[in-house]
């Protein structure tokens, strides 16, 4: 079964317009963010600290790398709400929103943080980074001012990628490699 959802949707990719340059089957290429960063509560304070890419291993994760607007996050709503409804064990799954807030409108930068923040306190197991200055979505190649969604098995290899808002086809088909690889 895993891998006939692994060829779906390696089949669907090769349909869409790459516009990145992340390969599926490979690990996902490794950037550091030392600006802002991970974002932490520790005894009720958020605290950040560097982090890396390379932190994305031991489970199945689901990243939602998003520019810094309300725009971009409404894009993959209903991909975060099928994941909410799905309520993967945290012990083999994890979502990680990956924030670009070098595309946020100007002068928000810190109302895409306190969002942020608040989304910190209500999955607190979730991870969240704010990349200050665009690494992520340059070194992988994303779509400016949108979203993508990248599934990696417990390896960090990439299962799927969509830059750009999903379809309820491509959405089921992440859900069924997310179900076929915990």
């Amino acid at each position: 079964m895993k891998k006939i959802l692994t060829a779906i949707a390696l089949s669907l990719t090769s349909f869409v317009s790459l516009s990145h340059s992340l390969t599926l089957g490979e690990n996902l290429p490794e950037v550091t963010i030392a600006d802002k960063g991970f974002v932490d509560l520790v005894e009720g304070e958020f605290e950040y600290r560097q982090w890396s890419t390379a932190e994305l291993q031991n489970k199945v994760i689901l990243i939602q790398h998003i520019a810094g607007r309300t725009a971009a996050k409404e894009l993959n709503e209903p991909m975060i709400d099928a994941l909410k409804e799905s309520d993967f064990p945290f012990e083999k799954y994890n979502t990680a929103t990956l924030v670009n807030l070098d595309e946020a409108i100007w002068g928000t930068g810190a109302i895409v943080a306190s969002q942020l923040k608040s989304n910190k306190e209500e999955f607190p197991d979730a991870i969240f980074v704010l990349d200050e200055d665009g690494d992520l979505k340059n070194k992988w190649g994303l779509t400016e001012k949108s979203s993508a969604i990248i599934l990696l098995d417990a390896t960090g290899k990439l299962l799927y990628v969509k830059d750009g808002e999903m379809n309820p086809t491509e959405i089921d088909t992440v859900i069924g490699l997310i179900k076929a690889n915990i």
